[in-house]
């Protein structure tokens, strides 16, 4: 039985490697979604290309660096970094989720009467962990997206490069429902990132979306373990979510967290709520239609920022660009 998903306080309401092995270009040029993609490397730079660099990246994150590495800092982006309106760019368009999570208690442990409903812990969310080239070995959130490949993962553009004069994070890894050291169905090791160009070249907020590939454990691909959300883009502004991730101002970010709430157009291009998730949240999906007997629903946007003040966290708003980054690497194995 799954563990009990606890609430953190807001102002909302509250390895054996299947397929053949192929190297990828390093640094692939901008498509028409207007990204561009990474093979993803080790610390020491070596292309993740084979089932021995695997598992070097599943050996590098021992329970010792995996407890030590700390939460990613919220982006800064350049003074002046230009930004368009958040506005639909089509119709809204969805795509289905995938899988099957086995029902838990609809309650949270040790219970809770002053809480109207409970969120359980999702196993398609999990714990991102990598090394950054300026330096340190860091966490963020993300999520298993289903798509064909059925070996996706969306997170922040900043979860997997480091924007404006940066590089491509290194011996990046996703822990599917992390809870404590736990890693209850095994670590996923990146294949190929992508991020949008918007976003390496000027951090820019409103492109801080990524998607990253990863190799099959065991041989089996992630989707097929944990299930994985749809995506969903341009939907209005103003839509209730389900925000989760694991922010490290609840538990010390070694338990999922959840919030719930209605979204608002924060300009820019973005869309805010205010949950108060502080660093380590970053790249935590905001689900749209999120089902708690599953714990899936459609990644309608990712956990970016939060403010100084007031505990307002902002995503990028999903338009149709974001549709066709999906469309660019939810084929990718």
């Amino acid at each position: 039985m799954r563990s009990a998903l606890r609430l953190i306080t807001t102002t909302a309401t509250a390895g054996v490697l299947a397929a053949a092995l192929a190297s990828a270009a390093n640094a692939a040029p901008a498509n028409p979604a207007g990204t561009s993609a990474s093979t993803a490397r080790l610390t020491g730079g070596g292309a993740v290309t084979s089932a021995a660099a695997v598992e070097q990246v599943s050996k590098y994150w021992t329970a010792a660096r995996m407890k030590a590495a700390r939460p990613v800092p919220e982006p800064k982006a350049p003074a002046g970094t230009p930004a368009a309106a958040a506005t639909a760019t089509g119709k809204p368009g969805s795509t289905p989720s995938a899988g099957a999570i086995a029902s838990a208690a609809n309650s949270l442990a040790g219970g809770d009467a002053k809480l109207a409903a409970a969120i359980t812990e999702s196993r398609v969310v999990g714990k991102v962990f990598f090394h950054k080239p300026s330096g340190g070995d860091w966490v963020c959130s993300a999520s298993a997206l289903n798509s064909p490949s059925k070996q996706l993962v969306i997170t922040a553009g900043h979860c997997v490069h480091e924007g404006k004069g940066g590089k491509w994070m290194t011996n990046w890894t996703f822990v599917p429902r992390y809870r404590n050291g736990s890693r209850p169905f095994g670590t996923f090791a990146a294949k190929q990132f992508r991020t949008f160009n918007a976003w390496i070249s000027s951090s820019a907020y409103n492109r801080d979306v990524g998607m990253v590939t990863t190799w099959p454990l065991n041989g089996r691909k992630l989707v097929n373990v944990v299930g994985g959300n749809g995506l969903s883009w341009n939907y209005p502004k103003a839509l209730k979510v389900t925000v989760l991730g694991y922010p490290r101002n609840f538990s010390s970010g070694q338990v999922q967290a959840w919030c719930q709430g209605t979204t608002r157009d924060a300009g820019g291009g973005r869309i805010a709520l205010n949950c108060n998730f502080q660093p380590g949240s970053s790249g935590g999906p905001w689900i749209r239609a999120f089902d708690n007997s599953t714990g899936r629903g459609q990644t309608n946007g990712v956990t970016s920022t939060i403010s100084s003040t007031g505990g307002v966290n902002k995503s990028p708003y999903f338009d149709t660009a974001v549709k066709n980054m999906f469309d660019a690497q939810g084929s990718v194995t």
